[in-house]
């Protein structure tokens, strides 16, 4: 890729190359290549004359097919092509799996050790809802201390509230009541917090009992529960759960830093609002930065199943074994089912926003995401909000949508995130601190004040996706060590807790 470029190709065999600055009708390329309609920033010109119904390649993959002929030098999009029914995947389980390289050198972070042994990077106290009918009051109990501030206990990160819109209307044994308490379970059990309070109304179908029993959850000093039946209202049980947790501070805040292996951190991997950028610089550099954490012992989730659909033969390549790489497939195929049931199909994946970016259908934005899961061995695949125990890259099933894929992946245990934009997606996920990423230089300097990183020099070519990686991981360290992310300091997190709704609400 030349610096002086106007295009980017990023492999020989390519059929697009990749706009790097607007393209004008007639302007004329290095490799004597004529653009022959203007092209947007991001997006694709055609390398080559294609044949109606002929595949379209990015990244020497398959992202497409023209569905009419196309002209060397014309715009590639949407209005000439799609993604077709007729690509193939070569699973080839375990082919390219290779021995994960180990770190020269231990890295460390400031950390937590909770009594237990595992170890977070934020200390907080969570206020749950098992239903929605019980949302206003957690968020009684959070706005309380909000106002009267944690002046005396300034280890304790801050009170947070995470109501939701579900708990009933649904069946008694459904996969979305388990998925609900599978979610809210792993929030209660999670390193960043030190202290919960679950508030039901009383008569829901998600009986607060019944969570308790099935997550394994006990109640204590540090982990309490009540509905607003059985309490007597509104008031009396937000009174109940401030002075629980008025007990719990003096708790929470005796705690302190120590440094930690960097090898205890689970870090959550999300792309959301991306561009035809995403796979090119903020994606690749996360990859950079999960290969360095993988190599210390850590823990990376890759998840957005719908975002990695027709490049999943890149992970059941490099599975660490064959009944890795099936589950993977399995998860696949329950996702076209599932499409099917709903009247949807897989391409429906690309937003409005992505489009406008650059991206045309879920073969290339897949093609790009998975470049965030580097390149090591894939070690295991879990369920939606199921509690990740490999070490290594693994992957989560969880919907394409950020809120809900990552309030999966932190209910797995991830104490840190990292999050790749190409559009500008502002978010945040309490207990877990949110590093956002920035694909491209312009998105950088419009919204920098959501951004804790500019990924554009790889696009500008004044940077490289090692330098870069290398800044990123330091930053993951730093972060987890306490440092505030720009959504922490605009407290963003508690409204993006959104639990995975798969079936019927009656």
């Amino acid at each position: 890729m030349s610096v002086k470029s106007p295009v980017i190709i990023l492999h020989p065999a390519d059929d697009v190359a990749i706009a790097r600055e607007p393209l004008k009708a007639g302007q004329k390329l290095e490799d004597g290549l004529t653009v022959l309609q203007e092209v947007p920033f991001g997006h694709k010109v055609a390398r080559r004359d294609l044949a109606n119904g002929a595949p379209i390649k990015r990244y020497n993959q398959i992202i497409g097919f023209a569905k009419k002929a196309i002209k060397t030098g014309e715009h590639i999009h949407l209005q000439n092509m799609e993604m077709g029914n007729d690509f193939q995947r070569d699973y080839a389980y375990c082919v390219d799996a290779r021995e994960t390289p180990k770190a020269a050198q231990k890295d460390t972070f400031m950390g937590i050790r909770r009594a237990d042994g595992r170890v977070a990077t934020r200390n907080y106290i969570g206020v749950l809802s098992s239903v929605n009918c019980s949302a206003t009051v957690v968020r009684l109990v959070s706005d309380h201390f909000i106002q009267k501030g944690l002046a005396n206990f300034p280890n304790v990160d801050g009170v947070v509230s995470l109501p939701h819109g579900l708990g009933c209307a649904t069946g008694f044994d459904s996969e979305d009541l388990h998925i609900l308490r599978r979610t809210i379970g792993g929030y209660a059990h999670h390193v960043n917090f030190a202290g919960i309070v679950i508030i039901g109304l009383g008569c829901e179908v998600n009986q607060i009992g019944d969570l308790m029993k099935e997550m394994k959850l006990n109640e204590s000093k540090m982990l309490q529960v009540m509905t607003i039946q059985e309490t007597g209202g509104t008031a009396k049980t937000a009174a109940r759960a401030i002075a629980a947790i008025e007990e719990m501070l003096p708790v929470a805040n005796d705690v302190r830093r120590e440094p930690i292996p960097a090898s205890e951190l689970m870090l959550a991997l999300e792309c959301g609002g991306s561009d035809a950028l995403s796979g090119i610089s903020a994606n690749p550099v996360l990859g950079y930065a999960v290969d360095k954490l993988v190599a210390q012992g850590g823990t990376a989730i890759l998840s957005e199943t719908p975002e990695i659909y027709g490049a999943e033969h890149l992970l059941t390549r490099r599975a660490a074994s064959r009944e890795v790489g099936e589950k993977l497939v399995s998860r696949i195929r329950w996702w076209e089912r599932y499409c099917e049931r709903n009247n949807a199909e897989m391409n429906n994946n690309p937003s409005a926003g992505n489009k406008v970016g650059g991206l045309t259908t879920i073969l290339e934005k897949s093609l790009g995401a998975v470049a965030k899961a580097g390149s090591t061995n894939l070690t295991g695949v879990y369920e939606y909000a199921e509690q990740v125990t490999a070490r290594g890259l693994v992957f989560m099933d969880t919907p394409g949508y950020d809120p809900a894929a990552v309030t999966g992946q932190i209910a797995g245990g991830a104490n840190m995130l990292c999050f790749t934009t190409g559009r500008g997606s502002a978010f945040g996920c309490k207990p877990t601190p949110s590093i956002k990423m920035a694909t491209n230089t312009i998105l950088w300097q419009r919204q920098e004040e959501d951004m804790d990183m500019n990924c554009g020099g790889v696009v500008d070519g004044d940077a490289s996706i090692e330098a870069l990686g290398e800044e990123l991981y330091r930053m993951i360290l730093r972060v987890a060590s306490g440092e505030r992310t720009k959504s922490e300091q605009f407290g963003y997190g508690g409204l993006e807790f959104v639990p995975w709704q798969t079936g019927v609400m009656m």
